[in-house]
């Protein structure tokens, strides 16, 4: 991956100091000295841009907070009651219902989309295609050969299907019962973990089907395809005639779509400033998956990665303050 610290540093020794200390810039005035509090989720690239902003916000003077939060509760009680003032990436793929409440309480604001695109899916290791030849195609999981190459000592002769952590939602448990698909659903305890298991996996050759998703670094790292199942519409997550299953809803794969960012509905009136940028905020997806693969891949600290991403792009982010 190619790096974005080089060169950055020496070019912006002070700005990165003062970012850093998170001290005022001059002729800041922020309009509350009540801190901003924006959402940490168990994710790295949600982390990332949550540390970029808030170094920005605090070189204009802000009081800022990084506060561990859930992802989709946030959406319910942290953001409408102002416990929590900006949350970063709402992805389409699985917060879709989440937001759809959010707007509908009249409490939260989506300020826009974050600029890459959301992909998350079943993924396998393209070695696994010897074991099971009809995939991608999703119905080549109902074999049973092809379920079992995907087992492990615990499932069999079901496969195995490493999801996300449960508070990333996603409905794999309904959709492996709507598909009828002869594999467990087991979740992993941390999005670290679960990309620990695969690189242990891929490097033996060892059978493994998992929940990737996109903008990441992974993508990039190992080969492998999505599995293609039918295409996701609205219906098919509310309407159990839909589709396949004419008695369950979720025969279908995840929705693509955008990342959103949202923020407490008071935050326009009461940081008005902070509010344009955080706004105006976005990130390219190629950065954002160099810098995710810095920090798991690289053992590059938050903070060192959102100041070499701040040097680089000072032109842009005073921009969205103007």
């Amino acid at each position: 991956m190619k790096s974005l610290l080089s060169g950055a540093v020496s070019a912006a020794v002070l700005s990165i100091a003062l970012l850093s200390a998170g001290a005022p810039a001059a002729n800041a005035d922020p309009e509350s000295t009540d801190p901003i509090k924006i959402a940490m989720f168990d994710w790295t690239s949600v982390n990332i841009n949550a540390t970029i902003l808030s170094k920005i916000l605090k070189a204009k003077g802000y009081n800022v907070e990084l506060v561990t939060s859930d992802y989709l509760s946030s959406l319910q009680t942290g953001l409408q009651t102002g416990d929590l003032t900006v949350g970063i990436e709402y992805w389409d793929t699985t917060a879709g219902e989440a937001m759809k409440a959010a707007d509908d309480s009249g409490k939260t604001e989506k300020l826009g989309a974050l600029g890459p695109k959301a992909k998350e899916e079943w993924w396998f290791p393209e070695y696994m295609k010897e074991k099971c030849p009809g995939l991608p195609n999703w119905e080549a999981l109902k074999d049973p050969k092809c379920a079992e190459a995907f087992s492990t000592p615990e499932t069999a002769p079901k496969g195995r299907y490493l999801g996300g952590p449960t508070t990333w939602g996603g409905f794999d448990d309904e959709r492996v019962e709507a598909l009828g698909l002869p594999f467990e659903v087991v979740h992993a305890g941390t999005d670290a973990a679960m990309f620990a298991e695969l690189e242990s996996a891929y490097q033996r050759k060892a059978p493994i089907m998992l929940w990737i998703y996109s903008p990441h670094w992974a993508t990039a790292k190992y080969k492998g395809e999505w599995i293609e199942f039918p295409e996701n519409t609205p219906e098919c997550y509310t309407d159990p005639k839909w589709g396949l299953n004419p008695d369950m809803a979720y025969d279908c794969g995840k929705p693509h779509g955008e990342i959103w960012k949202y923020g407490w509905g008071g935050m326009k009136d009461k940081w008005p400033g902070a509010y344009k940028i955080a706004k105006a905020y976005t990130i390219p997806v190629d950065d954002l998956n160099a810098l995710s693969g810095q920090v798991d891949l690289e053992n590059k600290s938050m903070d060192e990665v959102a100041d070499a991403w701040i040097a680089k792009n000072q032109n842009t982010i005073d921009g969205w303050s103007k």
